[in-house]
């Protein structure tokens, strides 16, 4: 059997014998970091090629991202007069709509700025802290948490299969 090395400077990995906020924090960077991976090196052009049925890109994925960081931390964490958490399915297929001329770099950068505030935001509250989620009542930090690793996650992989089917690109990270 061959034995499958794993880097061991990866933040997961780092974090393996650490707390629950470490851990949390470990793997939902890791797999921000692992979008942000596949985006890089594209084009404009390749990373708003649509090639599956959907409307989603690489592109558009940033989008969507950036978003669902929004929405999930500032919107509930630090909510300002006027914010509207989107709701409907309409708004989630909105979400990878990318405006006229923007270009992957400002959608990586806005993405990156999105969770900087994030983290930013997240730190200042216990995994225990409770807000109102117009659909779902109330939920936890800990709650978002592990939906934002799933959601970012699940994105990831959407974008790994993106990136090979474009240049033909692989790898986990």
């Amino acid at each position: 059997m061959t034995e499958i090395r794993i880097d061991p400077t990866l933040a997961p990995v780092l974090a393996r014998t650490g707390d629950e906020r470490a851990v949390l924090d470990a793997f939902l960077d890791f797999h921000r970091a692992t979008v942000l991976r596949k985006a890089r090196g594209l084009s404009d052009a390749e990373a708003t090629r649509r090639l599956v049925p959907s409307a989603t890109t690489v592109a558009g994925i940033l989008q969507h991202l950036a978003l669902v960081e929004r929405n999930w931390f500032p919107f509930l964490l630090d909510p300002t007069p006027g914010d509207v958490f989107p709701t409907s399915e309409e708004d989630a297929a909105a979400s990878f709509a990318l405006a006229e001329g923007e270009t992957l770099d400002q959608l990586a950068d806005a993405y990156e700025r999105a969770c900087a505030r994030s983290r930013e935001l997240a730190a200042r509250f216990p995994l225990d802290h409770v807000v109102a989620q117009p659909q779902l009542g109330e939920v936890s930090l800990r709650w978002i948490m592990v939906h934002m690793i799933e959601e970012t996650a699940r994105h990831a992989g959407h974008a790994d299969i993106l990136r090979e089917l474009t240049d033909g690109s692989t790898g986990a990270v």
